[in-house]
């Protein structure tokens, strides 16, 4: 973990310093939900009025939501599911999948892809309507400055993704500090208005929210989609454990963010029992009118640090995509040279920000966002659900009835929400649903596209090992010098040596095939990372083995090769790599389109040189036709 060594640094000191940096990158999307969440609640399409009855109801329904769904579902359980200390969606389908057959094994991963899809749905959106939230405080404090509200929210977008390539290193140290003033303030803002109003306390009360859900179910329904809105940002609790660990996020959680959040809310629902005309924005009128404009401050940097948490969650799910198979290669930049997890990927920045700034002027206002907010994220939930029942099955080997006595009051609650939302499908639930199904259709696209690919070349090429015999019997002309074959399969022959051989006649003396394999785990250790076999006279078959986290290197390759007495220097070993030239066919494999969209992919994807960083003045490639 790269936080460990601040736990040898004294338990004490370690603890509070992870917390503190959990608190700047974790918890900034859920922690920012206080400037919208209570007040879409009572929006008008919702049908609601800021009644007593009705904010007791509603307070309560918040109270218990973050108690069930983030204290009880994510903490206690999801980051139980922890794959070597990382987690995230695609994490939990991996460990899910495990073990299951192959048919199983497909619709688990399908599962995993289509949160993936609702992830970045959702990092469309959480960086414009929190910003967006906050950059309105300023129709508060003067409604002449509302024409403004929209300018500002983009410039602060466009500067926030316009300084990605620098990384978050210099301006990480910062996030820990601000978040941590971030929730003092809102938990003193709910202190200060509880005290003038403590009956609202009496909406801990589980009853006042039971009896809203009985009496008025249609009611109750719609405005559930606006609750779960008090709960976003709970899968970065999962997504995030690689960097800080379990211990320290609960720790966060239970200590400074939960309390901060309930007094928060507790708070804006004591002003509506006063002052029930405050719905127009209950967050910042919480505060003293000398206070608005350090508060939009305030609350403009710590939407600005939720954005960056789900812009770099953004990075790692991505590049947990490539690597693992289901998107095209694209560069992969480490902006530290200390952390492994702070990566920029350009080609998704800046589609990343040319769908929030599509989406601001679409929906124009927070509220209108809120309509397309819930869908994604409550389906996330349902799929993690899901997800988590199988991994306590399967992994964890829990009886059928506990999962079903723990797991199903769970999954009917997910699925409450999200069948709230599904309400609000036209009015703008329809978008993170699209993105979903946009990703679902290039990631199944690329895999299918690649196992055709190997498909393929494997019923044409020759057997490696026959080959390597045959070559010991009839050796051509030997020359000196080391070649590496990079090779997708290891069973049969890189076209790239039959061309060498065929238009040069020559062999090097020393032989390399060279499969790089990504395995469903995060990290592995430096003894699972090699495969090495002398398979003939100068012929060698390397097989490197890389984690999902980890992004391949071919200094790193042969290091390890050269702890195995096999040295090899890069500014002098020629690299011959295959590049097959693809052509849509009528044959039986994927439709036409889908076949299109595949080589489309493949031919703007990185190439291969540039991705595992190879000497660019040392590589030849070689080009074979295939019919897909």
């Amino acid at each position: 973990m790269k936080w460990d060594f601040m736990m040898s640094n004294g338990a004490g000191q370690g603890r509070m310093a992870i917390t503190l940096a959990a608190l700047g990158v974790v918890y900034g999307d859920i922690g920012t939900s206080p400037l919208y969440a209570l007040k879409q609640s009572f929006a008008g399409n919702m049908g609601l009025q800021p009644g007593k009855d009705e904010i007791y109801a509603i307070v309560s329904l918040f109270f218990w939501t973050l108690m069930l769904v983030v204290s009880l579902k994510y903490v206690l359980l999801v980051l139980k599911a922890d794959n070597k200390g990382e987690g995230g969606i695609l994490t939990l389908a991996s460990l899910a999948a495990r073990r299951l057959s192959p048919r199983a094994h497909t619709a688990v991963m399908l599962l995993g892809l289509a949160g993936v899809g609702l992830f970045v749905g959702d990092a469309v959106i959480t960086p414009a309507i929190s910003v967006l939230s906050a950059v309105e405080g300023l129709e508060i404090m003067a409604p002449d400055l509302a024409p403004f509200v929209l300018p500002i929210a983009l410039v602060v977008l466009v500067v926030l993704f316009g300084v990605q390539h620098y990384g978050t290193a210099g301006i990480g140290r910062w996030f820990g500090p601000i978040m941590l003033l971030w929730f003092t303030t809102l938990a003193l803002l709910g202190v200060l208005e509880i005290a003038k109003t403590p009956a609202i306390l009496g909406a801990i009360n589980p009853l006042y929210a039971l009896d809203f859900l009985l009496t008025r179910p249609g009611t109750a329904f719609v405005v559930l989609g606006a609750v779960v809105l008090c709960v976003t940002g709970a899968e970065a609790l999962y997504a995030d454990m690689g960097h800080f660990g379990r211990g320290p996020i609960q720790f966060a959680w239970n200590s400074w963010v939960m309390p901060a959040l309930l007094l928060n809310y507790f708070g804006q629902g004591a002003l509506l029992l006063r002052r029930p005309e405050a719905i127009e924005n209950p967050f910042y009128l919480l505060a003293p009118g000398w206070m608005t404009l350090p508060l939009i401050v305030l609350a403009t940097l710590a939407t600005v640090i939720a954005s960056q948490a789900v812009i770099s969650g953004t990075y790692s799910v991505m590049r947990q995509a490539i690597l693992l198979g289901f998107l095209p290669r694209q560069e992969i930049r480490h902006t530290s040279e200390h952390e492994q997890g702070q990566i920029y990927l350009p080609l998704v920045n800046w589609l990343l920000l040319g769908g929030i700034v599509l989406v601001i002027f679409w929906f124009k206002s927070s509220s209108n966002l809120a309509a397309a907010y819930g869908i994604a994220v409550t389906g996330t939930m349902v799929i993690t659900t899901l997800l988590l029942m199988v991994v306590a099955f399967h992994r964890w080997k829990q009886p059928i009835w506990l999962i079903a006595l723990v797991g199903t009051p769970l999954l009917v609650m997910d699925l409450a929400f999200f069948s709230a939302n599904t309400t609000k499908f036209l009015a703008g639930g329809w978008l993170p649903v699209l993105f979903a199904l946009l990703i679902i259709l290039v990631m199944t696209t690329w895999k299918r596209g690649r196992e055709l690919v190997l498909e393929k070349l494997e019923s044409q090429a020759l057997s490696l090992q026959g080959f390597v015999d045959n070559i010991q019997i009839r050796p051509p002309l030997r020359v000196p010098g080391t070649a590496v074959f990079l090779s997708k399969s290891i069973k049969v022959v890189p076209n790239a040596i039959l061309h060498n051989l065929k238009h040069n006649k020559v062999i090097h003396e020393r032989v390399i095939f060279l499969t790089i394999k990504v395995k469903d785990e995060p990290w592995l250790l430096r003894e699972e990372r090699l495969e090495l076999t002398q398979i003939g006279d100068g012929f060698w078959q390397v097989v490197a083995n890389f984690g999902y986290q980890e992004t391949p290197s071919m200094e790193e390759i042969f290091q390890s090769c050269a702890k195995q007495a096999l040295n090899v220097r890069l500014n002098t070993t020629s690299f011959f790599l295959s590049y097959e030239y693809l052509i849509s066919t009528d044959i039986p494999g994927m439709a036409r389109w889908r076949e299109k969209l595949f080589i489309w992919m493949n031919r703007n994807s990185l190439r291969a040189t540039d991705f595992f960083q190879i000497p660019t003045n040392r590589v030849v490639e070689l080009g074979v036709q295939l019919e897909l």
